[in-house]
């Protein structure tokens, strides 16, 4: 596999936006760079954001043919969508991990996925393909985070934990500890809402709240 000389952000939004900053911190102004955004909203293509054109997926192949893409759209749903999207185009995925991160060598980390800065990572973590990772998170032992899900900044996640596919984890949020025989499971599709403190187990598809978290209902 030749290296990566060009990435594409897909996004334009705001988180999209930290991850040029990401690239260009982690490659302190060497290859690769950022070539531009690939945002499906026709109102935002032609615009430059932060001196980086915006363009459809179709132009981007276009000029751009060798690029590989970050998939950075917060929404775990939309994420795996575009996500397929891109895979379809047969474009390759970069997986980012800012120079700030601390973590073992007994961390997995899946395809396309971003963690950035400030956040700590122990050991015997595995994480998925596109997972999001945001500032300042810590991650404890025996964690397992599924494809798509996201962290947004400050979750804190104890050890023995399973998060499943394509959740979302509110900023600030907590997740207490499970067991090596009881591991503590999040099932996909859930949102656990900001500041939440989550004690035990919540079911799949559902908005949990609180201190203690408690589901609200299914979304």
């Amino acid at each position: 596999m030749k290296p990566v000389q060009k990435i594409a952000v897909y996004g334009a939004g705001g988180f999209a936006r930290e991850v040029a900053w990401l690239i260009s911190d982690i490659h302190k102004g060497q290859s690769p760079q950022v070539t531009c955004f690939i945002d499906d909203n026709p109102q935002n293509v032609g615009r430059v954001i932060n001196g980086i054109p915006v363009l459809s997926l179709e132009q981007a192949l276009e000029r751009f043919p060798d690029i590989a893409v970050a998939v950075s759209i917060g929404s775990p749903h939309i994420r795996e969508r575009v996500a397929r999207k891109v895979a379809q185009a047969s474009l390759p995925f970069v997986t980012l991990v800012h120079p700030r991160v601390e973590m073992s060598e007994f961390v997995q980390i899946g395809d396309g996925s971003i963690i950035t800065a400030g956040n700590i990572l122990t050991v015997n973590i595995t994480i998925g393909q596109q997972v999001h990772i945001n500032l300042d998170c810590t991650i404890g032992h025996d964690v397992i985070i599924e494809d798509f899900a996201t962290l947004a900044p400050g979750v804190h996640v104890s050890g023995w934990v399973h998060i499943g596919k394509r959740v979302y984890i509110g900023t600030g949020a907590a997740i207490i500890n499970g067991t090596s025989e009881k591991p503590l499971k999040i099932g996909s599709d859930s949102v656990i809402g900001a500041g939440a403190v989550v004690t035990k187990d919540i079911p799949p598809g559902v908005t949990a709240v609180g201190v203690p978290a408690r589901p609200l209902g299914r979304h």
